[in-house]
């Protein structure tokens, strides 16, 4: 186990392009699942938990790891199923999302495997659209499932979603009333939160699954004649998708002629180990971290008044 826990503190140092590391983990049964890599921070026998009154009832308890207090989350709990059995002999894997480190309690940690966007899939059509999942694999012929995790936060400790009255000014979507923004996420969750700060402030939006998805979508434009710059705003891209990452699809982008002009911020909840340096390569015209419905209704201020032509006044306090 302490070479598991070696490579993870390891490979969290890590990014590739269109390539990434799971660390495979059990629950109650022999189902496989897994987490990026690039999401964990520290995989730990189980320590001591502090119970807390009127607790999230995923939440097994609080640990106190490393000077820090970390809820411990339960995920075989979290996906609807029992709670895992013997957390003595259990382990948490300690993550970061969207700036927060939280824990998760798992059965056993297996390894880490190494392998491709290219490779990872959206969950199966019959798996209904309330299931824990946002994409499967396989190995050796063993299905892996990769759990929707910010579907869980969302759950257990929602984020705001709501922008403030003083961000949408009037007449802003009116610049761009024939334009709409096309938003690319894999976790059903997260195109809904972005879905919704989109349509509060009045711009129309469309919505992929993957980077493979949305480039398909854009290419479809240009078939039928039209011109994605005159179409879109601009597009709002996830980072760790199935089939063809963000990174991946912002250099795609960027590489054809007709649309290396569309402006792309990558918005992504790898807030613990984002590298500034590979979306400066691929060509991305800014990023976010998940999820904060101000700061992005802020950048789509800025870029509609870019749009329109009219000046900017870059505003400092929400970033």
């Amino acid at each position: 186990m302490a070479s598991v826990m070696d490579s993870v503190n390891q490979r969290t140092q890590l990014v590739g392009q269109n390539r990434l590391e799971l660390l495979l983990f059990r629950l109650n049964s022999d189902q496989l699942y897994g987490i990026n890599v690039f999401k964990v921070k520290e995989v730990l026998q189980c320590p001591e938990l502090n119970q807390l009154p009127q607790r999230h009832r995923v939440v097994r308890g609080v640990a106190n790891i490393r000077g820090n207090t970390i809820s411990i989350m339960d995920m075989n709990l979290a996906i609807g199923n029992s709670p895992v059995e013997n957390i003595e002999d259990s382990f948490v894997i300690i993550t970061e999302y969207n700036g927060s480190t939280q824990g998760f309690l798992v059965k056993a940690v297996e390894r880490i495997i190494n392998t491709n966007w290219e490779d990872i899939h959206p969950p199966p059509r019959g798996a209904g659209k309330d299931n824990y999942l946002t994409a499967v694999t396989e190995l050796d012929n063993n299905l892996i499932e990769i759990i929707d995790v910010e579907k869980i936060l969302a759950e257990v400790s929602p984020l705001p979603a709501d922008v403030s009255n003083e961000l949408i000014e009037d007449g802003i979507s009116e610049r761009v009333i024939k334009k709409h923004i096309l938003i690319v996420d894999d976790s059903t969750i997260a195109r809904k939160q972005i879905q919704r700060v989109v349509e509060q402030m009045g711009i129309k939006c469309t919505l992929r699954k993957d980077g493979r998805e949305a480039l398909t979508y854009l290419e479809d434009i240009l078939e039928e004649g039209k011109d994605p710059n005159e179409e879109l705003v601009l597009i709002i891209s996830d980072i760790e998708m199935p089939e063809m990452d963000g990174y991946t699809f912002t250099s795609e982008v960027r590489a054809n002629d007709k649309l290396k002009d569309l402006h792309i911020i990558l918005h992504t909840s790898l807030s613990g180990v984002f590298n500034e340096a590979m979306v400066k390569k691929v060509g991305a015209n800014d990023f976010l971290s998940k999820f904060n419905p101000d700061l992005l209704a802020t950048r789509l201020n800025e870029r509609i008044l870019e749009v329109s032509g009219e000046a900017i006044e870059v505003s400092t306090d929400l970033k």
